[in-house]
């Protein structure tokens, strides 16, 4: 008998669990891919929204803003990839100047400190590149960018030496009520726990509505980017938006975290749960517009494109219990509460942006629901912190010949491009949770993240996969359960 499954190992469902991770439960997360961050987490901006759009008194509203603040804390604790870059929301046209005005009263409303509005002169001083019809702009100090895989792997990682089970390859196919809590069932067995947690992104509704009579639908709104070498990351400093849609924030430009240059997402609603092929329309609509915000733009820089899909949820029947349809909040909002019907059963559904913002604040407000369920005695163990993967490109000569100097497979490049060695791909395989196909040796090192996508380096980490798990290379998969390289004649 499990205390609490969670369902999802994506960024929130991994942020809950490592918040469990500090008391005296017996916790398991249950994900249906081979590794942690394979969904939206895997194939966002990797943004830190500052929260000035979301409508204050919202959920989402407030997690945003306490997500933020507590990033750059928690990235220095768990060592992975932030900054403090800011954000800067365009506006093109004179008439809509009345709308950057409404969104910095609602950040204001929100807690978001530092909000201004700048003229065209100033924006220049920020962002030489930016596009000729800008003629103003909302600017947010706050703002900031991280590594989507980085967060995630770290959350998963210290909730894993701190206790947390994980099991792989786990589809959640049932979920039955019983007087102690609930029966899980998976492709592979069953299991018992007081507690659940849903956090199965787009697949959030399906578990919902396993255990409950009010229920939830969500439709993948699929976003299309383009991902461009790191010799033009400098053509923005800050995120860049547009004024937001009904269909969300719109095409940004920005850095990440790792100096390439990043633009996108379209939004598409679609029907298709795994539908992640990006389109010649897609592509075209994120170039064309991303050059409003940035002029010059090189397309022959373009190093690859993706997809990712948010949860959005378009039906949810809350009971007349709770107050009706809306209770009084937002339709969009985030719903992160304990199932009316089904006690024990917590939703964490509808995390679209900026659901991977909230992630710190998410983790703490489930954990806390589940303090008040369960009164868990907290641990006095707990080990808050976690080292990363070495980064050799990034380390200073000395700490370079130290590692070397361990294990000299740390002065052995792979990655050319990233120039990731031998003795980080073997890190990434050994760590907790460690990598078993090539993507999570990609996400742990960036591996093949650079201009020649993996086209040299990708036979060399198959082969270190193998040796390393006692395996032949034929068995070695990019990603999930059908993804193989090779295939029987």
């Amino acid at each position: 008998m499990y205390d609490v499954i969670v369902i999802g190992a994506g960024v929130n469902g991994c942020a809950v669990a490592r918040e469990l991770s500090r008391f005296k439960l017996k916790t398991l997360v249950l994900e249906k891919a081979s590794d942690v961050c394979e969904g939206t987490s895997k194939a966002n901006s990797g943004i830190v929204h500052a929260g000035y759009d979301a409508e204050p008194g919202s959920l989402k509203a407030k997690l945003n803003v306490l997500g933020n603040r507590r990033m750059a804390a928690l990235a220095e604790e768990l060592d992975f990839s932030y900054k403090q870059n800011g954000s800067i929301v365009l506006c093109f046209d004179e008439k809509d100047r009345f709308r950057l005005e409404e969104l910095k009263a609602r950040g204001e409303a929100n807690g978001v400190e530092g909000l201004r509005i700048i003229e065209r002169e100033e924006l220049l001083k920020k962002e030489p590149n930016v596009g000729d019809e800008a003629v103003a702009a909302l600017y947010v100090p706050a703002g900031g960018i991280v590594c989507p895989f980085g967060i995630t792997i770290a959350f998963a990682e210290n909730a894993s030496v701190n206790g947390v089970e994980f099991k792989f390859g786990r589809m959640v196919t049932d979920i039955q009520k019983q007087e102690t809590g609930y029966l899980v069932k998976t492709n592979k067995e069953t299991l018992e726990t007081k507690v659940v947690v849903n956090a199965a992104g787009v697949y959030a509704d399906q578990i919902h509505n396993m255990v409950s009579e009010n229920k939830m639908e969500i439709t993948p709104r699929k976003g299309e980017y383009l991902l461009y070498d790191k010799n033009v990351g400098n053509m923005a400093s800050h995120t860049l938006f547009q004024l937001p849609t009904a269909l969300g924030k719109g095409i940004l430009v920005t850095p990440t975290v790792h100096g390439n240059l990043l633009t996108g997402p379209t939004a598409t609603d679609i029907s298709d749960k795994d539908g992640k092929e990006t389109t010649r329309e897609g592509l075209g609509q994120v170039t064309q517009k991303a050059a409003l915000s940035v002029k010059g733009i090189p397309g022959r820089q373009v190093i690859t494109s993706f997809s990712g899909l948010r949860a959005h949820i378009t039906k949810f029947e809350r009971s007349v219990a709770e107050g009706g349809a809306d209770q009084g909040r937002p339709i969009d909002d985030f719903v992160i509460e304990e199932v009316a019907d089904a006690p024990g059963f917590i939703d964490v559904a509808g995390m679209e942006s900026p659901g991977l913002s909230c992630a710190p604040a998410t983790g703490e407000y489930v954990a806390d629901m589940i303090k008040k369920m369960l009164n868990p005695e907290e641990k006095q163990d707990f080990v808050s912190t976690r080292e990363g993967i070495v980064n050799m490109a990034l380390a200073s000569e000395q700490e370079r010949h130290a590692k070397i100097k361990e294990n000299p497979a740390y002065g052995k490049v792979i990655c050319r491009c990233e120039m990731v060695t031998e003795g980080e791909i073997l890190e990434a395989i050994h760590r907790p949770l460690g990598a078993t196909t090539t993507d999570g040796i990609k996400r742990r090192t960036r591996a093949g993240m650079g201009r020649c996508q993996s086209g040299f380096c990708n036979p060399r980490v198959v082969e270190i996969l193998a040796r390393e798990l006692g395996v032949d290379e034929s068995e070695i998969k990019k990603s999930g359960e059908d993804a193989w390289y090779l295939l029987p004649l």
